[in-house]
């Protein structure tokens, strides 16, 4: 009986409450990482910021392709019409932010698309297509939830920081405004409607995941930082 209540507490608990949770350590690093707070004291070079967008191009041309994957995947049919509109402003509105902030520093968009993914970011896209081509609906969402929503929290922590860089600003104000915001609570809310239909083993799975993708994010920045190349060199 105490058994059977444990897993009903479980059940009844956030999905992604549990989820935050689970990974709050992790992003309270991500905070403190000179890539961030470089972003808000104006310390981050510009090669490394540049670096980062020309890898994040990238990754968000990927990560739309494993959103239309999750898409077809969806049990409800509004759910899949959200995950398609998603990949398609992840590549016109995020991709146009890149655009135009590497526009300023003098590159172009067809460069970006040339250079090769760092390691970090070739096997955190690898992870997210293998989720999404090979796991059920609920562990691709986990997987890719971290995108979404670690990105909306650092946006609202910075933009209470501000940035005297114009373009660290704007990204800042990218990923702290309201369609963005719009955007993570849609798929926040998917999270936590499949939380009551999984069992115990389907809930683990998932906490695991996301976990994984919260640190593939601090990855992700921590790559920018040293701009990640491939060894040897």
């Amino acid at each position: 009986m105490m058994a059977m209540a444990a897993v009903a507490a479980l059940a009844a608990a956030s999905l992604t409450g549990e989820m935050w949770e689970r990974a709050r350590p992790v992003y309270e690093k991500t905070l403190r990482h000179p890539f961030l707070t470089g972003l808000t004291d104006g310390t981050l070079p510009r090669n490394r910021f540049q670096f980062y967008l020309e890898q994040d191009a990238q990754y968000l041309r990927v990560y739309g392709q494993a959103l239309s994957v999750l898409a077809s995947k969806a049990p409800r049919v509004e759910w899949a019409r959200t995950l398609n509109r998603h990949a398609a402003e992840a590549v016109a509105v995020e991709g146009a932010l890149h655009e135009t902030i590497l526009g300023k520093f003098g590159v172009q968009s067809t460069q970006a698309s040339r250079l090769a993914m760092a390691p970090v970011n070739t096997a955190y896209t690898n992870h997210l297509l293998a989720t999404v081509e090979r796991g059920t609906f609920a562990e691709g969402l986990a997987a890719m939830l971290p995108c979404y929503w670690i990105y909306w929290e650092v946006g609202k922590e910075l933009v209470k920081r501000g940035s005297k860089n114009r373009e660290y600003q704007q990204w800042i104000d990218q990923y702290a405004g309201e369609d963005y915001g719009r955007n993570v609570r849609e798929v926040l809310a998917m999270m936590d409607a499949m939380g009551p239909e999984m069992t115990p083993a389907g809930r683990v799975r998932c906490l695991a995941l996301y976990e994984r993708g919260a640190r593939y994010e601090w990855m992700f920045w921590d790559m920018a930082w040293r701009k990640e190349q491939w060894p040897p060199e």
